[in-house]
């Protein structure tokens, strides 16, 4: 038996006033596909090098440290904010101009931090107010050497049904 599954957002987030209004977070966004991943944590928390590493292996870049959220016919979308379209930060090397996809509909969360436990329980991330459906929310320590593997493995999973056990992600 699931108990409740626990909705979470960053701190900084700010609800948009009308529905189809754009929110501007905090974050890095990567499309895998035609998937959105929205990179999420405090700032210095990894989310540019780890968007890096992605792009590095396929992913093309949404948008770096500022993520623009709307909701398009029931699902969440991001893009980036024109001043910073096509541009990600390479700490230690600078800003630098890369390939950008113009937007990505939202399919994984990644809470960039201490990652979760070894089996952990569904999470869910929304925007505040609940706007669209909930995306997948996991947690993971974005210096581990895996840690893009594992989020292709993650929106792989979601995205097909690839859970076993008592994993429901309903």
């Amino acid at each position: 038996m699931t108990s409740a599954l626990p909705t979470l957002a960053p701190d900084n987030f700010r609800p948009a006033a009308r529905p189809n209004e754009d929110i501007n977070i905090h974050a890095s966004c990567v499309a895998i596909g035609a998937a959105g991943v929205l990179l999420l944590g405090k700032s210095g928390a990894g989310k540019s090098d780890l968007a890096l590493r992605l792009i590095d292996g396929g992913a093309t870049l949404v948008s770096d440290d500022r993520v623009l959220l709307t909701v398009r016919n029931g699902t969440l979308v991001a893009r980036a904010p024109a001043s910073i379209r096509g541009l990600l930060e390479v700490r230690g090397v600078g800003i630098i101009e890369v390939k950008v996809k113009d937007s990505a509909p939202i399919r994984l969360a990644v809470m960039l931090g201490r990652e979760g436990a070894r089996l952990p329980h569904p999470r869910f991330w929304r925007p505040k107010p609940a706007l669209t459906q909930k995306v997948p929310l996991i947690a993971l320590d974005p210096r581990h050497a895996a840690a893009p593997a594992k989020i292709r493995a993650a929106l792989a999973a979601f995205s097909r049904g690839l859970f076993r056990g008592n994993f429901n992600t309903k």
